[in-house]
């Protein structure tokens, strides 16, 4: 099965944070599962990295593509079909990056692995992450110093 990961999911996943229960560590890392990662979450971590809300303990250059090809992860470019999907969705959720991948999720009909609640009110296929209490980003486990 080819599974979407949104971009907190993705960076949890490649940290190897504990954030991620076993069980979706464990469909992540199933080799019959192709994880798929859509281009737009890559912006996200390239915009987070240059307006500094985001630091990487290595280089994105290096960080990212290594990463990819060792879990074997499919970028997914956007096409028109994306952009035609999430014009129709409905505005539950106002970030532009999000709503990408949700408009990706139903186009492509693939299931999307997420710990937002809100992508539940589009109809897409949740794969749900189990989170500990605290920020819910998964984005602190990348941060050499954030405040």
């Amino acid at each position: 099965m080819r599974l979407l990961l949104d971009t907190s999911v993705f960076l949890r996943f490649i940290a190897g944070s504990d954030r991620l229960d076993g069980k979706t560590r464990a469909l992540m890392e199933d080799f019959d599962n192709a994880l798929v990662l859509s281009v737009a979450s890559l912006w996200e971590i390239a915009i987070k990295i240059s307006i500094g809300k985001l630091e990487l303990l290595k280089e994105f250059d290096s960080l990212i593509p290594e990463e990819l090809e060792e879990n074997e992860i499919e970028v997914l470019p956007i096409r028109l079909a994306h952009l035609s999907e999430m014009m129709r969705l409905p505005f539950h959720h106002r970030d532009p990056f999000d709503r990408l991948i949700i408009a990706q999720s139903i186009a492509e009909d693939l299931p999307l692995i997420t710990h937002d609640g809100i992508f539940g009110k589009y109809p897409v296929d949740i794969v749900s992450v189990d989170t500990d209490s605290g920020d819910a980003s998964g984005q602190e486990i990348f941060l050499k110093s954030q405040k």
